[in-house]
């Protein structure tokens, strides 16, 4: 099922996409274009992955850290299908980064690897929206890079239930039409399984809390008037544009 939520004159609704419309939780149908699309899950955490790719990792000279490297990411960087995201200020060299996020469907912990897929709600896509100017160290966490408002498109919608298992699923990132990302789920140095056991082993995580598993190769600068679509085979196309900062001259 893919689970939406979107507003309609002041009024949040959850329900799911079908054939082309939006029903809400009574059945009443929408067209997305007459609607405002939301975050498809409201989670209490969302954690992101660097370096999760070695080829991502190759196009920056990096080696892949030793163990997962995790930060997390703003609840309030959360926006959805369609909403503009912010070019801040100042900014030199902001980028995209296409990402398949996993979906947890229950509260758990010290979840083994072999049962990780049995706490996992469904997936989405993310697009971890990035200032490089503030990456000044890959091993520590990129608290302002990646934390802006509006720096965290997800959606359009929840995949719940439909796959299984996450496996040869083909990301594609557009930049005003032309392939800029493309990268493939089993180029994952470290699998959704161990991610969710490594995770659950030290915290807590809760239903629709969002596991951010790292982007392939191919980031580029974007700026104010590009847009950004983004696609994951199975799961369906995000799409946002850049806007300036409001006082911005462009």
């Amino acid at each position: 099922m893919n689970v939406v939520r979107f507003a309609v004159d002041g009024r949040v609704h959850t329900g799911e996409a079908r054939d082309g419309v939006l029903l809400d939780e009574a059945g009443r149908a929408y067209q997305d274009d007459d609607v405002v699309w939301l975050p498809p899950v409201e989670p209490r955490q969302v954690i992101g992955l660097a370096l999760n790719y070695a080829d991502h990792a190759s196009e920056l000279s990096l080696a892949a850290p030793p163990e997962p490297a995790l930060f997390f990411k703003p609840i309030t960087s959360l926006v959805g299908h369609r909403a503009p995201v912010v070019y801040p200020t100042g900014a030199q060299y902001m980028h995209y980064e296409i990402e398949l996020a996993v979906v947890i469907g229950r509260r758990c912990r010290k979840v083994t690897a072999g049962h990780a897929y049995d706490v996992v709600r469904g997936y989405t896509i993310v697009n971890d929206c990035t200032v490089r100017d503030f990456v000044h160290n890959f091993y520590r966490p990129p608290v302002k890079a990646k934390g802006f408002d509006t720096f965290g498109p997800c959606g359009p919608w929840l995949i719940e239930g439909e796959i299984e298992r996450p496996e040869g699923l083909v990301l594609m990132t557009r930049v005003n039409g032309e392939v800029r990302q493309q990268g493939n789920t089993n180029q994952l140095m470290r699998s959704i399984p161990e991610l969710i056991a490594y995770i659950t082993d030290f915290m807590t995580l809760d239903r629709d809390d969002m596991i951010l598993t790292g982007t392939p190769k191919g980031i580029s600068p974007v700026h104010p008037g590009d847009v950004i679509t983004m696609e994951i085979s199975r799961i369906g196309v995000l799409e946002n544009r850049i806007v300036a900062e409001a006082g911005d001259i462009a």
